[in-house]
């Protein structure tokens, strides 16, 4: 596929007007006092997976409305001492899989949380163990379309908050230097990294990358692929629900989000994604922090011959030796 979305030279500048909700902060303010009513922690399960270098926990943290929401936590082997702790967020349509299947952060020598999807796993990988209780309201079978009629009902409502208190779940484990804790994610995960980094005001870092739900009025006029593909072909069929629809979004845009951050953020995007089109996420980028009266360090890399793959285990190696200069970690022997 060729490069579809604007040319470079106007993505590196490209600033687009929002349809923010006056009501933005109010709704996300109220949906998070709700869920901190709770205690994070439910349950930590130390696991057997195999591996002698790393150890591993079955965690159930309590998310969107007092919800348990699991997830695995990682650490090495026979280090004592406090970590930073990565909270990774998983693609659109995969649950958490299997303990050994993400071990970068761990091996890189970080505490890793990864977060199961609630009432996703079903798509791709290994499955998740989270259901959603709450996926009862109007609209389609993905998660991008589950109550896409009104934004107290919308899936990505309680996942952005499990996300959030994901947070605060890894930061009342034990080993962890909650100081030091980074959202990440690519996709889907991406895209709720950015909205912790919205949400989260001491987030030490965010590494966002081919992020969802940034710039989403636009994505949906440039693709039929994917979670877009979805809200369009419930469109076609429910016409005239537009309106109610794009309400709905607004409240779930990363752009809102990106603009209320202030953690160092790294974001990587490919410049030929049909998936999440670039232009979503140099919005995001370029915005980013711009209401918190901050400058924090953020780069981007684009991948100019790349898709939703974007720069794959080449960007990996940049956000590594990139997160490790901005929380002033060991990179390790040379």
């Amino acid at each position: 596929m060729p490069a579809f979305d604007l040319p470079p030279p106007e993505l590196e500048h490209y600033r687009p007007p929002l349809d923010e909700p006056a009501g933005f902060d109010a709704f996300w303010r109220d949906t998070l006092k709700e869920a901190e009513q709770a205690e994070p922690l439910v349950s930590v399960r130390a696991v057997e997976t195999g591996l002698r270098l790393t150890r591993t926990w079955d965690v159930t943290f309590r998310g969107f409305a007092g919800d348990p929401v699991r997830a695995w936590f990682s650490r090495p082997a026979d280090t004592p001492e406090p970590l930073p702790a990565v909270v990774e967020f998983a693609g659109y349509g995969r649950g958490r899989g299997l303990p050994h299947e993400r071990l970068t952060w761990v091996n890189a020598g970080y505490a890793h949380l990864l977060m199961d999807n609630r009432g996703q796993g079903d798509q791709y990988g290994s499955g998740g163990a989270t259901p959603d209780p709450h996926a009862h309201a109007p609209g389609g079978p993905g998660p991008a379309v589950r109550g896409l009629l009104a934004p107290h009902d919308h899936h990505y409502r309680r996942l952005i908050t499990d996300a959030v208190r994901a947070v605060t779940a890894v930061r009342a484990l034990p080993g962890v230097d909650p100081a030091r804790t980074v959202a990440v994610g690519n996709s889907q995960g991406g895209g709720l990294a950015l909205a912790v980094a919205g949400l989260v005001p001491d987030l030490a870092a965010a590494l966002v990358t081919a992020p969802l739900l940034c710039g989403i009025r636009r994505a949906l006029d440039l693709t039929d692929q994917g979670p877009y593909g979805e809200i369009a072909a419930y469109l076609s069929v429910h016409r005239g629900a537009e309106t109610a629809a794009y309400h709905t979004l607004a409240h779930l845009e990363g752009v809102s989000f990106a603009r209320r951050a202030q953690a160092p953020a790294h974001f990587g995007v490919g410049l030929r994604d049909t998936v999440c089109p670039p232009s979503g996420a140099y919005a995001a980028f370029n915005r980013y922090a711009e209401l918190t009266g901050t400058a924090p360090r953020k780069v981007l890399h684009a991948y100019p011959f790349n898709g939703h793959e974007g720069g794959d285990a080449v960007h990996v190696r940049r956000q590594l030796d990139w997160l490790a200069d901005v929380l002033g970690v060991s990179r390790g022997p040379a």
